[in-house]
Parts: structure tokens; C-alpha cells; sequence
């Protein structure tokens, strides 16, 4: 096997990517990373000592790929399946790219910093901190709402980048920061990206670890069982 991805399979960011792969059926090995345990993290950190997740590794090619956006790019250019992740042209693949970094900047970010605020010891929050991001969700919502109107995804009719970016920050995004009532374009947009079949296994895989996310008393029902 070519490839191998170290991953968690409750982290946002490895959807993402994980999305892309399920999206064109590439082949590869996950392998799943304890990053408070030294001895499961030692082989991601030889790779890659920033020691974040995903990770790619390239055995064909003796490369080593980190960052989610580019390695769906990599992945596009030396794995391509059915599905371009990429616009061909060069005005859509700028709109692509752009919409990828929205959401991984003004959701997923966010949406984290939530996560983590939740999770720090008594009489350490941050509040104002808490308040800055859902200001932040508050607003990428607004701007999504108005993007997806006609839109069946984020830069049109294609499935691309920006929506493996769009799925996990909005369906983690969602549980801890709800969408506004008249948001209905998002609504639905959420909706469709749990019937794409790729996000959807990878939402599947992950819950058996529901438990350990911090909002899991917040989390809807019907995600329990795509």
C-alpha cells in the first residue's frame, strides 16, 4: 500500500481529508494515533515533527504530505479518481481553494476553540475568547447562507475541495454553535453533505468516539445513526 494517513477518527480536520479519499476510492492504510501516548506518536512525529494530524505518507514517492488542503491537492494531482476535487479552470479553482480556507479558518477554527474552552480546568475559560468565536461562526454562517443561494454545493453544481473542507466543520460546528432559524440554505447544504456517501462513512467511523467529544450531550440523534 502506497499511502498511509495518520489519523484520529473523532478529529475534524481528518474528515476532511478522509472525505476526499472516500470521495474517489483511493486505497490506503489509516493508522489511527494516540497523541497522549508517546509510543503511538513516534512514527507520526519522525515524519512530521509539528506532530499535527492528518498526516500523509507517499511510500511510492518518499513523500511525506501534511496540511489538510494540501494533501487533497496532492492527492488530486498524483492519485486523481472520478471526482476532480479541483475546478479545471483556473477561476474555479481559485473559488475552490478560497472556500476551502473559509471553512477551515471562520468554522472549523472556531468551532475548536469552543471544543477546547469546554475542556480546560475549572476557573480557566475564556470567556471573551468564547464570545470572539461564535461571533466569528455567527458571521461565516451569514456569509455561507448567502453563498449556497442556488448553489447545490459551496462553488456550484461540482462536489470539490471546499466541501470535504465544509462537512466536518459544519456538522461539528452546528451541535455546539446552531444554525439561525431563517438559515435554510445551510441547512439543507449540511443536509446533503450527511447523504454524500464519502462524509457519511467517515461520520460513521467516528462514532464509536462520540463519547469523547465535549458536546455529545448536544449532539442530534439522527447522528448516532447515519
Amino acid at each position: 500500500m502506497n499511502l498511509t494517513l495518520y489519523i484520529h477518527p473523532l478529529a475534524s480536520y481528518c474528515h476532511k481529508v478522509l472525505t476526499a479519499l472516500y470521495e474517489n476510492g483511493t486505497a490506503f492504510s489509516p493508522v489511527i494515533v494516540d497523541l497522549a501516548d508517546e509510543k503511538s506518536t513516534s512514527a507520526l512525529l519522525a515524519l512530521w515533527p509539528v506532530g499535527k494530524i492528518p498526516v500523509l505518507h507517499d511510500a511510492a514517492r518518499q513523500r511525506t504530505v501534511p496540511e489538510t488542503t494540501i494533501i487533497i491537492e496532492y492527492l488530486d494531482r498524483h492519485y486523481p479518481g472520478a471526482t476532480p476535487l479541483l475546478p479545471v479552470d483556473e477561476d474555479g479553482r481559485l473559488e475552490a481553494r478560497l472556500w476551502d480556507r473559509f471553512f477551515d479558518l471562520y468554522v472549523s477554527t472556531p468551532m475548536q476553540k469552543l471544543v477546547l474552552d469546554r475542556i480546560r480546568p475549572a476557573g480557566k475559560g475564556d470567556p471573551q475568547g468564547v464570545a470572539d468565536a461564535r461571533r466569528t461562526l455567527d458571521t461565516a454562517y451569514e456569509m455561507i447562507e448567502r453563498q449556497l443561494d442556488k448553489r447545490r454545493w459551496v462553488v456550484g453544481e461540482a462536489f470539490t475541495i471546499a466541501d470535504c473542507s465544509a462537512a466536518p466543520a459544519l456538522f461539528f460546528a452546528s451541535i455546539i454553535h446552531p444554525f439561525a432559524p431563517h438559515q435554510g440554505n445551510l441547512k439543507a447544504y449540511l443536509d446533503r453533505l450527511l447523504e454524500r456517501p464519502s462524509f457519511r462513512r467517515a461520520i460513521r467511523e467516528a462514532q464509536p468516539y462520540f463519547d469523547m467529544f465535549p458536546y455529545r450531550e448536544a449532539m442530534p440523534e439522527r447522528y448516532l445513526c447515519l
